[in-house]
């Protein structure tokens, strides 16, 4: 019964009134505990002194603590932060008495009041130790009595780093948990067969499915800061053989008020294993650049569109004008905008392809920089309709790039692709033939043209990791075109963040390239998830190849064969060189394309699109014979 009713106290957090009244009680315990240490444990000193230093020492002690406030920390929860605040109310303590005994020595208020400097010394030190001591005391006490009510899970940290070490004190504090940590992982040799606070570290090496069936593992927690993607995929292919789960630390700028809290340990997802750096939006030229200014989007509701338009609302732009012919998205756009309370933002419904429309939308807002991120762009879907594609990313760039140079548009950035490179389908080849367009103006126009060219986002519509999850969630089995395939793969905010920078640089003419790290094979991508799942391949989920898709590549490029890059003051921005164009020729073809492109007959179109782009060459399509 009395242990219920201590264990009730406990789970409750102690007032703080309480807190003070019991570091007040052990400020006056270890004053007197000072004076027996000076006198070696005699009491050889005059006593009655007491009656009058002790109440004066306990005002001193609870001004001390009233003004740092050490006592309002939650003592089962004692950590590094209560304990600095500890030593500083116990300095302030030392500080106050010194001062005091010093005043009354050259004043003599009170005669009795006379503190030998060596026991305040003693005093201080004996109020750090004590104080600090007794709140981990309290805390260990509150984890042991708890301890009991955890469940078996069983879980080993990856990282024995500060990270680890972190996520091993958040989770030891948090009973509610009911989590058993059994050991840490790491990488360092140097720290193998070592013991972190009381637990063993162990290589990667000494994990096998006997171990974690062995030890009972239920979860892998990755505590690991700074580590490059490649690594982390390494990691998570291995431990995710293995009957456990497998969960991730976020980013420390994630964390809550700068502290980590244990909800915030979530299973890893695919995204987490091929996300990047972060990016910093803090970029003084580049708020320099959209000062002031009326800045156009388009295609402001897809994917790359609306998170540049996230990203220019954090700098003073005069207006932002997002359009889109897809109502819903951009209805749901403009609803993100307005309960952020951002109201220089204009949504418009329009279609870049309707001229006369642009047209007036120009007139109307004299738009100083353009962002052009409107395009058609799932590959087999194209092949299909090579009508509309070419509508779109050509006829629709040509309009939108026209009235940029009619209207006296500062810049023109074009959101291209890396299909466009050695292009085999006619996506990509609509989007060559509009960099080339866009490039052919530039040399003849006050506004300066710029192409970005960057391969896969992550998350996107229509990308393959919404696409493999729909299919475990729907049991399988995960369709892959080709077991060697592989693709680049950005974050969303990294690539609207290197366009934006590049946008910046760009003087006209440039095709930006981004460095794209490390390309992916897809088969993996696809094996990672269904295990990250918790499933086993091939006996929950099976991957089934399904063949190459009409126009698909195998592998992806970011640079043509006759193009090379030369470096930017941006570690993750080239410009490229391109082969220089006729402009007066190309410009005459892309007119003639745009008049020939004809829904009923595709042939001429398609002939007309090689000629413009020479290494246009189809792969797995009905229009590999025009290639002949």
């Amino acid at each position: 019964m009395i242990n219920r009713v201590f264990k009730d106290l406990l789970k409750r957090n102690t007032p703080r009134w309480f807190v003070l009244l019991i570091d007040v009680y052990i400020v006056f315990n270890t004053f007197i505990l000072s004076y027996l240490i000076r006198f070696n444990f005699s009491f050889n000193f005059d006593t009655s002194k007491l009656f009058v230093q002790v109440p004066i020492v306990i005002v001193v002690s609870i001004l001390s603590f009233l003004l740092i406030g050490s006592y309002k920390g939650i003592i089962r929860h004692t950590g590094v932060r209560d304990s600095i605040n500890v030593f500083l109310a116990s300095l302030l303590i030392f500080g106050m008495l010194i001062g005091t005994v010093s005043l009354n020595f050259k004043f003599n208020f009170i005669p009795e009041f006379t503190i030998p400097k060596s026991i305040i010394a003693i005093h201080f030190l004996l109020n750090v130790v004590v104080l600090i001591v007794i709140r981990f005391i309290y805390k260990e006490l509150y984890i042991l009595l708890f301890s009991g009510l955890k469940s078996d899970k069983r879980v080993l940290i990856f990282g024995a780093g500060e990270a680890g070490v972190l996520v091993h004190s958040v989770i030891k504090e948090d009973i509610a948990s009911k989590t058993n940590i059994v050991g840490f992982i790491d990488d360092d040799k140097r720290k193998w067969k070592s013991k972190l606070d009381g637990l063993p570290v162990m290589g990667l090496a000494s994990i096998d499915e006997d171990f974690i069936l062995k030890k009972n593992i239920d979860e892998i927690i990755l505590a690991i800061e700074n580590i490059k993607p490649s690594r982390l995929l390494e990691i998570v292919d291995e431990i995710s053989k293995y009957p456990v789960n497998v969960k991730i630390v976020p980013a420390l700028k994630s964390w809550i008020d700068g502290d980590l809290q244990l909800k915030q340990i979530k299973p890893v997802k695919i995204e987490d294993l091929l996300g990047r750096s972060p990016i910093d939006i803090k970029n003084p030229v580049m708020e320099q650049e959209f000062l002031n200014k009326v800045v156009l989007i388009t295609g402001a509701a897809g994917s790359i569109g609306s998170e540049i338009a996230r990203q220019v609302t954090n700098f003073n732009s005069k207006k932002i004008i997002l359009i889109d012919q897809a109502e819903s998205d951009l209805y749901n756009l403009q609803q993100f905008f307005i309960n952020k309370q951002i109201d220089n933002i204009e949504c418009v419904v329009a279609d870049i392809q309707n001229k006369e429309r642009m047209s007036v939308l120009f007139k109307k807002y004299a738009p100083n920089l353009v962002f052009h991120a409107a395009a058609y762009k799932h590959v087999p879907f194209m092949e299909e309709n090579p009508y509309e594609a070419v509508r779109t990313n050509v006829m629709g760039s040509k309009n939108i790039a026209n009235l940029s140079v009619e209207n006296n548009v500062e810049k023109f950035v074009m959101v291209s692709t890396d299909k466009a490179v050695n292009p085999t389908n006619i996506m990509g080849a609509t989007k060559r033939i509009a960099e080339q367009y866009i490039t052919c103006l530039d040399a003849t126009s006050t506004t300066k043209f710029i192409t970005t060219r960057f391969g896969n986002v992550l998350g996107s519509s229509g990308s393959v990791i919404p696409l493999f999850k729909q299919q475990i969630k729907n049991g399988g089995p995960v369709t892959v075109t080709h077991k060697d395939i592989t693709r680049y793969f950005m974050t969303i905010p990294e690539a609207c963040q290197l366009v934006l920078e590049a946008g910046c640089m760009g003087q006209g003419g440039e095709i930006f390239v981004f460095d794209m790290g490390k390309s992916i094979k897809i088969f993996d991508l696809a094996l990672n998830m269904i295990r990250l799942s918790g499933l086993k391949y091939p006996y929950d989920i099976d991957i089934k190849i399904t063949g190459l898709r009409p126009g698909e590549k195998i592998y992806e490029e970011l640079l043509a064969t006759s193009e090379n890059t030369k470096e930017t003051h941006h570690k993750k921005i080239m410009i490229a060189n391109v082969t220089s164009l006729d402009a007066k020729v190309v410009k005459s073809e892309i007119e003639a394309l745009c008049l020939l492109n004809n829904v009923d007959d595709m042939e001429p179109t398609i002939l007309e699109m090689k000629k413009i782009v020479p290494e246009f060459i189809s792969n797995n399509s009905k229009y590999e014979a025009l290639d002949a």
